[in-house]
């Protein structure tokens, strides 16, 4: 390393609303989901009134998978999605669940494990920014509410594009901008003064889920992320808001 370099202060991202340098905010990303694992199906369900598994069930119903194919699920933690999937797939396809963190990796495994759910579902423990998979190899990746925890968020698209066979579809569902003026303020409401107040309340970890509220505000709108992933590579690239634009899903189709 030249003088020049190692004098140069290194990159910061964000960090909710704090500036971190980029190792640690996976450090400290990693730090939130060890602490939250083990209560996440739980505040997902007390957070969002139980509205995220109908986003869910909608994001894997609109993503054109068929039976037989290989699907990677990134950020699979405790295996929603991959539920899903599978049934769609089923044991004659693939889902590969994916999650840099492996206390979430755990819980997902044991929790599909109990449902008798091992045939055509597959564990790896990966960093999204660079996926330990041959080029050309799914039909669909996946990412739900994960991506905005990712350090290099375009790295991870052009991981994404990069794995997809062509014609694949990458998709991601992610909470985003809300288009309605008049729910802001609620939805404000709800980020910062309840579901901190939950977090302490059922998880006793105010702070993990403070963090998960910021970082949705800092996370790319809905028309900064469509062009992100065109910006890497993808041929098409397109999003639909729900619930007023709480969260999207964007897809993008490789050429």
């Amino acid at each position: 390393m030249t003088r020049a370099n190692a004098d140069r202060p290194a990159a910061e991202v964000d960090f909710g609303f704090r500036k971190v340098a980029a190792d640690e905010k996976t450090r400290l990303v990693g730090q939130v989901f060890s602490s939250v694992a083990g209560n996440y199906d739980l505040m997902n369900d007390l957070m969002s009134f139980g509205i995220h598994r109908l986003w869910k069930r909608h994001f894997v119903a609109s993503s054109g998978v068929r039976r037989g194919d290989r699907v990677l699920d990134l950020a699979g933690g405790t295996g929603d999605i991959a539920v899903l999937m599978h049934r769609r797939v089923g044991n004659e396809g693939e889902v590969v669940i994916g999650d840099i963190n492996a206390e979430m990796l755990a819980v997902g495994r044991d929790r599909l494990t109990d449902r008798g759910l091992i045939d055509g579902l597959r564990y790896v423990r990966l960093n999204a920014e660079a996926l330990p998979f041959p080029d050309q190899h799914f039909h669909a990746v996946m990412i739900a509410f994960g991506l905005r925890n990712v350090t290099d968020k375009a790295a991870a698209l052009r991981e994404m594009r990069r794995v997809l066979k062509p014609g694949g579809k990458a998709m991601v569902l992610e909470f985003s901008t809300v288009t309605e003026p008049l729910l802001k303020p609620l939805y404000d409401l709800h980020s910062f003064q309840i579901l901190p107040r939950l977090g302490r309340l059922i998880a006793n970890d105010a702070d993990s889920y403070r963090y998960l509220a910021e970082s949705i505000r800092k996370h790319p709108d809905q028309e900064t992320l469509k062009q992100m992933l065109l910006d890497a590579g993808f041929d098409h690239a397109d999003y639909r808001n729900l619930s007023a634009g709480i969260v999207a899903i964007h897809t993008g189709v490789r050429g």
